[in-house]
């Protein structure tokens, strides 16, 4: 393994192990559709085509938030979601994991 892959991977880990801020879902909504997460996701977190882009839907922020946080260290990878997630502040992520949660 390589010296980058370790230190993304503790500070996924280190930053999965911190409580995840709590979001405003009302600004996440917002987000959301700003930050044209609808093109694929579709209107309240429900998937048009599942099999390509998942339905988020009802997550748990925690999940939303870790996963989220990968795209954007780099930990995981996907040619979408990756630049996609590069821009979020930590505001961002909190407050669109805080609307996905809402959604039920």
């Amino acid at each position: 393994m390589n010296l980058r892959y370790l230190i993304v991977m503790a500070a996924t880990a280190l930053a999965a192990a911190q409580p995840a801020a709590a979001g405003d879902a009302a600004a996440g909504e917002k987000a959301y559709a700003a930050k044209a997460c609808i093109g694929c996701h579709g209107p309240a977190g429900t998937s048009a085509n599942p099999s390509l882009y998942p339905t988020l839907k009802g997550q748990d922020a925690a999940y939303v938030t870790e996963q989220l946080n990968a795209f954007r260290t780099g930990a995981r990878s996907n040619p979408l979601m990756t630049p996609m997630s590069t821009g979020l502040s930590d505001g961002d992520v909190a407050d669109i994991a805080a609307y996905i949660a809402s959604l039920k």
